[in-house]
């Protein structure tokens, strides 16, 4: 999942030109003596203002470093992955994609792609959840610059009031979201909708918890979503969640309606425009003290399509560009993502505070199709749906994780 950040744009440095990686051999899909490409078509979603500007920061530098001119294609989120397939299909996807990474099996699946070790991509120091969103049948078919994901976001000046510290189990949190329920204010804010960005936000509890999404009634998958329905029941979270998307939940937290959401770093720059708004950000609660918790990986894979021999190599050049570790880490302070190299995540951690619990994150982050694959999408839907059926009172947690098996086919 990645949305847009009201972000600060950075200037790509000359540190960023000159620090690149060194060109990669030629594809091994390439025909010998064939005239190097001198331009590339990319495409990607970073369709918002600040986001596209922070992306295009990015491509310049590269084709700057490269040589190769970039000739770039943006498309809304809800429509990239429709245009992929379509692409995939009819053999005119561009020859630099970058795609949120739960479709990159899918895409993967068609014959479209080619595995990045032909380019000498590698993915040495990368965490290895990463490396598992981008593989598909044991090749790697995507790698992503940098990822993003969820945490607890919290309003200090209203937990210091109310006496509460900031949650670290689902008890602590149950606790403080009902203390913080007052005033016309809830305690918590989260999404539900009935799509994968509901899912998203699900899956922090579902996977803390133990729950495995081949077996989506499970007894740990049960109580995890029965947790989520009691904060609702409760009235410590709105009923509304079921119609706000992530930016609603921010809405609700910027505006004061709630004292603490789930929500992403995308968010971080908007809440800094706020000077009266004093924000603190730790992990997702856990099921038990002591564990750690299991969020789902946001961002986006960059992957090479098959077009022809000279393209996929000039292809290969840019996207050793942009991993590598200068323009990995403009990326990430652009977008608020957290670099996928382990030691510049560090780096980046120590350098960005408000991060450091998104970074403490991703070591034990999971891949939302390492288990699934191409199939993936369907279960996803079917969790979803369970979500809404047990938040809205139309079926008991039980029930509706039963169907949603049933539907899923897992």
């Amino acid at each position: 999942m990645s949305l847009p950040r009201r972000a600060l744009i950075l200037a790509a440095s000359a540190t960023l030109l000159a620090a690149c990686s060194p060109s990669p051999p030629p594809s091994a899909s390439g025909e010998a003596g064939a005239p190097a490409a001198t331009s590339i078509t990319e495409l990607d979603y970073y369709a918002d203002e600040q986001g596209s500007a922070a992306w295009q920061k990015i491509l310049d530098a590269c084709a700057t470093q490269t040589g190769i001119k970039i000739e770039r294609q943006k498309v809304p989120t809800a429509q990239m992955l429709p245009k992929v397939l379509q692409g995939a299909s009819s053999k005119t996807l561009p020859d630099l994609l970058f795609t949120d990474n739960p479709t990159l099996q899918q895409v993967a699946a068609t014959g479209a792609l080619t595995p990045l070790g032909d380019y000498g991509i590698t993915t040495d120091g990368y965490y290895p959840s990463i490396v598992k969103a981008g593989t598909y049948r044991d090749k790697v078919y995507g790698v992503a610059p940098g990822v993003n994901g969820l945490a607890l976001i919290y309003n200090k000046d209203l937990l210091t009031a109310a006496g509460v510290e900031p949650p670290k189990t689902w008890d602590e949190l149950k606790a403080a979201a009902a203390k913080l329920t007052k005033d016309g204010k809830y305690g918590l804010a989260f999404s539900a909708i009935p799509s994968e960005e509901g899912t998203w936000q699900f899956l922090p509890f579902f996977w803390s918890n133990g729950a495995e999404l081949s077996q989506l009634d499970s007894p740990k998958a049960v109580q995890a979503l029965q947790y989520v329905t009691d904060l609702v029941n409760s009235g410590s979270a709105s009923k509304s969640v079921v119609t706000w998307n992530q930016n609603d939940v921010a809405d609700q937290f910027v505006g004061g309606g709630a004292a603490m959401m789930i929500n992403g770093s995308w968010n971080l720059a908007r809440l800094d425009e706020q000077k009266a708004l004093h924000y603190g950000v730790v992990p997702v609660p856990v099921p038990q003290a002591g564990g750690k918790p299991v969020v789902a990986l946001g961002g986006e894979v960059g992957a090479i399509p098959v077009t022809d021999g000279p393209a996929q190599q000039a292809a290969g050049k840019v996207l050793s560009c942009i991993l590598a570790e200068p323009a990995m880490l403009e990326w990430s302070k652009a977008h608020a993502y957290i670099p996928s190299k382990t030691a510049a995540a560090a780096k980046f951690g120590a350098e960005q505070p408000a991060m450091q619990a998104f970074v403490d994150e991703v070591g034990t982050a999971r891949s939302r199709t390492a288990e699934l694959g191409e199939k993936y999408p369907k279960v996803s839907q079917a969790l979803a749906d369970a979500l809404q059926a047990a938040l809205t009172g139309k079926q008991p947690a039980d029930q509706a994780l039963k169907a949603a098996q049933q539907a899923s086919g897992s």
